[in-house]
């Protein structure tokens, strides 16, 4: 994907109304619960990436680097499995029990989610 796609994809994807401003009721995040969680994973993920440059400034062997930059992006995975799943079980399954239009754009936004991490 072009990099103007990104950014269009990302700056739409950020600029999602929240759901208490269509419906009415308040709400929070389904990943709420596992904030704490997620948060370490993602500083654990942010060291990585420090390491990996630190290991080109250092000139380490390219297999090596490699190695790290597979275990980042599977951490990152993980994360997003996770922010996934927690959508899937709130966001997704409370539109669905509020059904019609409301429940068919979440539908849509959980598949396009999932094509994107499929893609990645």
């Amino acid at each position: 994907m072009a990099y103007a796609e990104q950014t269009k994809t990302h700056s739409s994807a950020a600029s999602h109304t929240p759901e208490s401003l269509t419906t009415g009721e308040t709400s929070t995040h389904g990943y709420v619960d596992d904030k704490s969680a997620l948060l370490t994973r993602l500083r654990r993920a942010e060291g990585q990436v420090r390491g990996i440059q630190r290991m080109i400034e250092d000139d380490e062997y390219c297999i090596d680097i490699l190695t790290q930059v597979s275990a980042t992006t599977k951490a990152l995975e993980t994360v997003a499995l996770a922010l996934l799943d927690d959508h899937l079980k709130h966001c997704v399954a409370q539109a669905t029990r509020q059904g019609g239009e409301v429940a068919d754009q979440k539908l849509d936004e959980a598949s396009r989610a999932i094509a994107r991490l499929v893609r990645s």
